[in-house]
């Protein structure tokens, strides 16, 4: 272990290292006493050491001082040289020389700057080199951050600067914000590995380099394999994605799909990147689709995404004013001679003011995208408590009554509070509120979930799986998840009494499949007495939907308490 003083390793404190070329003694003498103390100098006295150098050292290299007459080559020469090759190129060279109009020419090649022979006072020597590598050096740090290193596009914060400079070149021209992605990427990076995923990336790249800058365009790498290019207006972006595909299939590796979203003559007076938000939308309308790569934002999207910025302005008097209003729809048990009520789900419906009634189908994907859903969803739960308790005082029976928690709730470490507090507030029991979390929630991070709802089952509250069937996850976790209810998704009902025919045997299975897990199963969607009687049949245990009643406000739902209740 060392000891002692610590060394202290600081960049911008280690010396450079500079190339002088330059064959008199005299003048190498010169530039050591100038600059030797600041600088680490290497020497050549001819233009073939120079070059050997270079080209082992180049790396390392921060300027190079060139004498113009050299015993085995014109200095000019040297300097083309250095400029052509890709790995010297970015290295800053000074023109050391008498002849003041070689100066031209030298900058013409690439030199940065220009030092006359005799030279000036060291002070400015010192000052034109230190300049000279500050500038190279911060250009090459712009460069660094400006482009993304694995396929030298710009990265977005660049790509947007030089959008809005295009503009204000290009005022009167009609501009398109493009997105394009691969399909399923993530699919071909775990089947043929990360290094080929990147090989797919670059191409696609280097294709929307040349294409686009061939049209006056800018190209940018969003996010792992989403590009972005701003580009004046063209109309033939189906030939454009056709003949990409075709580069991308010479991969050899399968067929490669692509998604665009356009936004055609943009309006310039919206900021840049909600420009680019809009053709991702445009994208994203399009993704699964198997006969359409190309998604154009047009009028129904501007006012779909003008709806949804209302109501996400909306929501907090919306929540304040109570214009969310909890119907509810009954669950009957159908094992004995006559249905009886058991308990009911609460579904959230919105008053608007000035809309009307508004679609949950409209603003719960919203919601869940934008993380309102959690408000919601409290909000949902304390109306739904509160409303158990009335009805026992009125009807001296608890009815449970089911509300949903979204996944984010799930993840709030205040949750199992936010409940009790709840249930406490009402004089509640915790079985009375039935949690119901959706199938697709245990997919993602499903530990930590599984974990939350096992805490929460384990204070006496009952979960629900909503949606059974409908994810990948059902047959495998079925015996691990802590779950007390199933319901099925209600494709299994449409699917097995769809008009024209009867096919029950997924149906049927399915039902089998949850008792022998000794899960109780709730059906939605069930709309005739002979559903009914089929799913009673095959031991449904509840049945939920138009049959029996569609949701409703409280009120009308408290006729279902002068029936049978179980």
């Amino acid at each position: 272990m060392a000891t002692g003083t610590q060394t202290l390793f600081r960049p911008s404190a280690e010396k450079r290292r500079i190339l002088l070329v330059e064959d008199e003694f005299i003048n190498q003498e010169i530039l050591k006493a100038y600059i030797g103390e600041i600088y680490e100098i290497l020497i050549a006295a001819d233009g073939a050491t120079a070059l050997e150098t270079l080209f082992a050292e180049y790396e390392t290299i921060s300027l190079i001082l060139l004498d113009l007459n050299l015993p085995d080559m014109h200095g000019l020469e040297i300097l083309s040289r250095i400029k052509e090759d890709s790995r010297s190129a970015h290295i800053p060279v000074i023109v050391m020389t008498a002849d003041s109009e070689a100066e031209v020419e030298s900058l013409t090649l690439g030199a940065i700057d220009f030092i006359p022979k005799p030279y000036p006072q060291p002070k400015v020597v010192h000052a034109r080199i230190q300049r000279t590598i500050e500038l190279s050096e911060d250009r090459d740090t712009l460069l660094m951050t400006e482009r993304d290193q694995l396929t030298g596009l710009y990265n977005r914060v660049f790509f947007y600067r030089y959008a809005v400079l295009l503009d204000e070149h290009h005022k009167g021209f009609p501009t398109d914000a493009i997105v394009l992605d691969i399909n399923h990427f993530h699919t071909i990076n775990e089947r043929y590995g990360k290094q080929y995923g990147d090989e797919l990336l670059r191409r696609l790249a280097a294709w929307l380099l040349e294409t686009v800058e061939r049209k006056g365009g800018i190209a940018c790498r969003r996010n792992a394999d989403t590009f972005m290019v701003y580009c004046p207006h063209r109309e033939d972006y189906d030939v454009l994605l056709e003949d990409l595909s075709a580069e991308m299939d010479r991969s050899g590796k399968g067929h490669i799909r692509l998604r665009m979203g356009i936004y055609a003559d943009v309006d310039k007076t919206m900021d840049v990147e909600r420009r680019f938000d809009r053709a991702k939308l445009a994208a994203d309308n399009v993704r699964g689709s198997a006969s359409n790569a190309i998604g154009h934002y047009d009028h129904a999207m501007h006012e779909a995404e003008m709806l949804s910025e209302q109501l996400i302005e909306d929501f907090p008097e919306a929540i304040r004013d109570r214009q969310f209003i909890v119907y509810y729809q009954p669950k009957f048990e159908v094992h004995g001679e006559e249905p009886a009520l058991h308990s009911a789900e609460a579904l959230v419906r919105w008053e608007h003011p000035e809309m009307g009634m508004v679609s949950p189908g409209t603003f719960i994907p919203l919601f869940e995208k934008s993380g309102l859903i959690q408000t919601l969803d409290q909000y949902v739960w304390a109306e739904a408590a509160a409303q158990i308790r009335r009805w026992k005082e009125k009807f001296g029976v608890t009815l449970p009554v089911s509300v949903n928690v979204s996944r984010i709730d799930l993840y709030d470490p205040q949750l199992k509070d936010r409940l009790s507090a709840i249930i406490g507030e009402n004089g509640l029991a915790f079985g009375d509120l039935l949690l119901e979390i959706t199938e697709s929630a245990y997919t993602e991070d499903s530990r930590q979930l599984v974990e939350a709802l096992r805490q929460l089952r384990a204070m006496g509250f009952r979960i629900e799986m909503d949606d059974f069937g409908s994810g990948y996850s059902s047959l495998s976790m079925l015996s691990t998840l802590p779950i007390d209810i199933l319901k099925l998704d209600i494709q299994f009902i449409r699917g097995a009494f769809r008009e024209g025919r009867k096919d029950i045997r997924l149906l049927e299975a399915m039902i089998k499949l949850a008792g022998a897990f000794k899960f109780p199963v709730v059906a939605e969607g069930v709309e005739t007495s002979d559903q009914v009687a089929v799913l009673s049949a095959l031991g449904c245990d509840y049945i939920q939907g138009y049959y029996f009643s569609r949701p409703v406000p409280p009120e009308e739902f408290e006729p279902f308490f002068d029936g049978k209740i179980v």
